[in-house]
C-alpha cells in the first residue's frame, strides 16, 4: 500500500491541475458574457492602452427609468443634487470602451460615473478625509452598489487622493452641464483645490440657467448590461443623434441608458 502513495499524490496533483484549468476556463468565458449579479454584458474595446483616445464627441443623454439588479434608478437633471458617500474609482478594465453617451472611457482623463445625472455634466467631488476638492466630467452610468455615490477614473482618484485606498468617503455636488466637445482634463486639473471647493470650469453651463426639458415618466425598463461597480434619481434626452458604431439599447463598456 505505502508503494502506492507516490503514484497517488501524482493523480492527484494531476487532477487538481485539471479542475484549476476548467476554473479558470469558466472565468475566461464568464468576462466574455453576462455578468452573473447584473445580467448584462461588457461591450468590446474600441481602444488599446497606449492608442490615442478621442475626447468627446457623445451625445447630452438623461434617459429613462432604468433597473439593474432589481434596484429601479430614475435619471434626471436635479439642479440641487448633493450626496454624501462613498467614491470608488475604474481603470484599465473599461479603457477604450464606450460610455454610456456614446464617449470613450479614457482612464487618464478626469471622468466619473454617476447613476442618475445627465451625462455629460460636471460634478465637484470632495474628499471627506483630506479635504481635497475636483471637478469631474460625468460621462457614463454606475456604481450600482449600495454604499457608492460615484465611480471616478483612475487619475481622479490619484489627484483626489485615494487612489491607493480604492475607495474614500466623499461629497458629490452637481454643477452643470460640461461641453461635447474636446478634452477638459486640463481644464478640470486645474480646478484641483486642497482645502476648499473646487471652482465650476468656465464652460459649464450652469443648471438653473438652462436645464433640460423633463419628459412624461416612462415605465421602468430593465435593461441588459456590464459590470460594475446607486442613487436614486426623471429623464429627457437631447435630439443629437448618436455617435457612428453607439446604440443606446446596447450596453457599452460600464455604460447603459
Amino acid at each position: 500500500m505505502g508503494r502506492n502513495f507516490p503514484h497517488i499524490a501524482k493523480i492527484s496533483a494531476r487532477v487538481t491541475m485539471l479542475v484549476m484549468a476548467a476554473v479558470t476556463l469558466a472565468n475566461c468565458k464568464t468576462t466574455g458574457g453576462a455578468d452573473p449579479k447584473y445580467g448584462v454584458t461588457a461591450s468590446p474595446r474600441k481602444y488599446n492602452d497606449g492608442d490615442a483616445i478621442p475626447k468627446g464627441n457623445g451625445r447630452y443623454h438623461v434617459g429613462k427609468p432604468y433597473v439593474i439588479a432589481g434596484v429601479t434608478y430614475h435619471p434626471k437633471e436635479d439642479p440641487n443634487y448633493r450626496a454624501s458617500g462613498v467614491a470608488s474609482w475604474y481603470g484599465d478594465a473599461f479603457h477604450g470602451r464606450l460610455t454610456s453617451n456614446g464617449e470613450i472611457f479614457d482612464m487618464r482623463s478626469i471622468t466619473a460615473a454617476h447613476p442618475t445625472l445627465p451625462l455629460p455634466s460636471y460634478v465637484r467631488v470632495t474628499n471627506l478625509t483630506n479635504g481635497k476638492s475636483l471637478i469631474v466630467r460625468v460621462n457614463d452610468r454606475g456604481p450600482f452598489h449600495a454604499s457608492r455615490v460615484i465611480d471616478v477614473s483612475v487619475r481622479a482618484a490619484d489627484l483626489l487622493g485615494f487612489k491607493h485606498k480604492g475607495t474614500e468617503r466623499v461629497r458629490v455636488e452637481y454643477i452643470g452641464r460640461a461641453k461635447l466637445e474636446g478634452s477638459d482634463d486640463i481644464q478640470l486639473a486645474a480646478t484641483l483645490r486642497e482645502n476648499g471647493p473646487a471652482p465650476a470650469p468656465s464652460q459649464v453651463r450652469i443648471a438653473r440657467q438652462r436645464p433640460f426639458v423633463p419628459q412624461q415618466p416612462d415605465a421602468p425598463q430593465v435593461l441588459r448590461r456590464q459590470p460594475t461597480l446607486l442613487a436614486t434619481t426623471q429623464p429627457t434626452r437631447s435630439p443629437a443623434a448618436a455617435p457612428a458604431g453607439f446604440s443606446p439599447a446596447s450596453l457599452t463598456g460600464r455604460g447603459l441608458y
